[in-house]
């Protein structure tokens, strides 16, 4: 090992038995968090406003402190806008980060100087652990390669805000400073495509150890790079690359053209990083869920998805969850979001220790017709299909098809863009909408019923995804192709796009 990688063993190994404790003692490390919290937001003026003195248990802070949406907390930080201290959390916040909204817009999301250093830490933490447990601490002694969104900030009144990852570009110690790339430079590029392929350049003269980013983004770089080297692997040119750590989305579609780019073995593990707070990540090689993230500043709660949108949904913490129930998660963190609903949905695989698989968006469903298909069970179906008829899928979206052409029964359609085309198209498909009946059995119900017609796929060319996502304005960064919907705004882009 080198000097960097022996240094760093000691600190790495303490690192890797605290997540050991805190997975052993999830439920008393979540206490502690709400307590804490409670204790010192109890001042502001959400805290007296909800009357925190009174929360002495759990039962009572479901009691005084209510969910919210985005739009429903935004009151309090429009406040904060206009010079108010001590609102949400004690003092002011240091930086706004700006994410995209369902229905406001953008949304401000507050870091504080108590929520900031928790980001940063359970990425290097994890990072750490990974490393240590694998014996591959050498990746320190190499660059590491951050695909992020622009450290270019703006100022809104008074205040600077930026991409999550931007801002984290600005407060990442000397000690990595070294061997980060890309340099500041070229991070700073705004077109995104443009900005990948001077990554591509750069790093491709660097002894590189390790890449992380949003999965998309890692295989628009890898896809690059194989292009930028004439066809050689991207192994052959960054031989001494061995960890890849993605986010974002499921990995699993992504994998199998992850692998042919990668053209050999490669470690990769997943982190569930939002602008919220650190939720979760893969804790060692056996991927069998995400350990929830219990001691970061942030006080999880779950809501039965069943029952999300009800008046006054059950609320649960950590200690009574089940597995294999479909959870929304609500957020409170030491950034001053309290009840907050964070949009995403879980599914824990065990509760001893506790792990969890995202299944998904509480928004991002399809059910035009009664079926209420969830984002993973469209993922499954076509690993299913894939695996069967040995193909690659760059990207997919469903969307409905309620009025078609032919004036016959509707259909689910399939925008499929393929990395490597399955010899027989048909049975592809066929494959495909038996997994989807297998997996959901209202979708089955309605198409044995007539209802629906089996799926109907739409083949896409090259890069079609990208166009899209570049005429949304959504290419790069933290942003993801929508999987599914119940409206046809993304299957009109994509409509000048069929094969």
């Amino acid at each position: 090992m080198g000097i960097r990688s022996t240094v760093i063993k000691p600190f790495a190994k303490r690192v890797s038995g605290q997540i050991d404790r805190e997975m052993q003692s999830s439920v008393l490390y979540q206490r502690k968090t709400m307590e804490y919290l409670v204790r010192f937001a109890r001042n502001t003026a959400f805290g007296k406003e909800h009357r925190f003195d009174e929360i002495g248990n759990y039962k009572d802070f479901t009691k005084h402190i209510p969910l919210r949406s985005y739009e429903e907390l935004s009151p309090f930080v429009d406040r904060i806008f206009k010079g108010e201290s001590d609102v949400l959390w004690p003092g002011k916040p240091l930086y706004f980060v700006g994410t995209s909204g369902t229905t406001s817009g953008v949304k401000y999301i507050p870091l504080t100087k108590e929520s900031l250093p928790y980001h940063m830490n359970t990425a290097r933490n994890v990072i750490f652990n990974y490393a240590y447990k694998q014996g591959l601490l050498s990746i320190f002694d190499s660059k590491m390669l951050f695909l992020s969104g622009t450290p270019q900030l703006q100022e809104i009144n008074g205040f600077k805000s930026g991409r999550l990852s931007g801002i984290i570009n600005h407060v990442i110690p000397k000690w990595l400073q070294w061997n980060k790339i890309p340099s500041f430079k070229t991070n700073c590029i705004t077109d995104w495509e443009e900005k990948i392929k001077a990554i591509v350049r750069e790093s491709a003269q660097q002894k590189t150890g390790l890449i992380t980013g949003i999965t998309p983004w890692i295989l628009m770089y890898m896809e690059y790079m194989v292009d930028h080297t004439k066809g050689k692997s991207v192994l052959d040119t960054l031989p001494d690359l061995k960890i890849v750590v993605h986010g974002g989305v499921n990995y699993a579609p992504y994998e199998n053209r992850l692998q042919s780019l990668m053209g050999g073995d490669f470690h990769s593990f997943e982190t569930y990083p939002t602008t919220e707070g650190f939720v979760g990540f893969q804790e060692g090689s056996i991927k069998q869920g995400l350990a929830l993230n219990v001691n970061a500043g942030v006080f999880f709660e779950f809501v039965p998805i069943s029952e999300f949108h009800a008046p006054n949904p059950t609320r649960l913490d950590l200690s009574m969850v089940e597995i294999d129930k479909e959870y929304a998660i609500i957020i409170n963190n030491n950034a001053g979001l309290w009840g907050s609903k964070l949009g995403d949905t879980i599914r824990f695989t065990s509760i001893d220790p506790y792990r969890f698989i995202f299944t998904g968006r509480t928004e991002h469903f399809l059910s035009a017709f009664g079926e209420h298909i969830i984002a993973r069970e469209v993922e499954k179906a076509i690993q299913e299909a894939m695996n069967q008829e040995n193909c690659e899928v760059s990207e997919f979206t469903v969307a409905p098809q309620i009025n078609p052409i032919d004036q016959k029964s509707p259909y689910h359609e399939w925008f499929v863009e393929f990395a490597r085309e399955p010899e027989d198209l048909e049975r592809f498909i066929e494959i495909l909408d038996k997994a989807l009946q297998d997996i959901n059995f209202h979708y089955k119900d309605l198409v044995n019923g007539q209802i629906i017609r089996p799926l109907q796929l739409r083949r896409l060319k090259p890069g079609a995804f990208r166009r899209m996502m570049k005429v949304k304005g959504k290419l790069g960064g933290q942003n993801k192709p929508i999987r599914l919907s119940n409206n046809r705004e993304i299957a009109g882009l994509l409509i000048n796009e069929i094969l």
